[in-house]
């Protein structure tokens, strides 16, 4: 097989790697880089534990071929905490119990980051669709669409004020 130079950014930091032509990013990332904040799930793009943001939009590791990455910017949830602390996701999901046991946790923080990145201010629908990519088994998502919507008042860093949102409606 093939090897590439694959030149990308990794939470900040450059990177230069040797890869293989089929490599896929969360091959790479995860057992290649030890960043183990990627879940390996169903390996065929359909859980959303996997899901990372590449130049500002969630894709599914476990289906994007790091050859593609070249050039890119990869945002894992490694990147999230600051120097103060805990993300406003982060801190949001605490406070909202929306996480349970953990393993889509990650790829629900991403997913909802690119979500607040792009849009502020999202309604309760814009983050039942930002987020419906990704599996959760255990939190029934009605915590988990509440942490978004309020990291989303949190301010600069978690983004804007939330958009109207309808109570009990999933």
């Amino acid at each position: 097989m093939s090897h590439v130079t694959l030149d990308f950014r990794l939470n900040g930091t450059g990177r230069t790697e040797l890869i293989a032509g089929g490599e896929t990013l969360l091959s790479l990332l995860r057992h290649r880089l030890d960043t183990t904040s990627i879940k390996q799930g169903c390996r065929q793009g359909t859980c959303g534990s996997c899901t990372v943001i590449v130049d500002g939009e969630p894709r599914l590791a476990c289906i994007t071929l790091a050859a593609t990455c070249d050039g890119c910017t990869i945002e894992t949830a490694e990147s999230l905490p600051g120097p103060g602390g805990l993300h406003p996701l982060q801190q949001a999901f605490m406070d909202h119990f929306a996480a349970q046991c953990g393993f889509c946790t990650t790829g629900m923080l991403m997913a909802a980051k690119a979500l607040l990145a792009a849009n502020p201010s999202p309604t309760r629908e814009d983050v039942v669709d930002a987020i419906s990519g990704n599996i959760c088994r255990c939190t029934g998502y009605q915590p988990i669409i509440e942490a978004v919507l309020a990291a989303a008042g949190a301010g600069p860093s978690g983004a804007g004020q939330p958009g109207g949102s309808r109570p009990g409606v999933v």
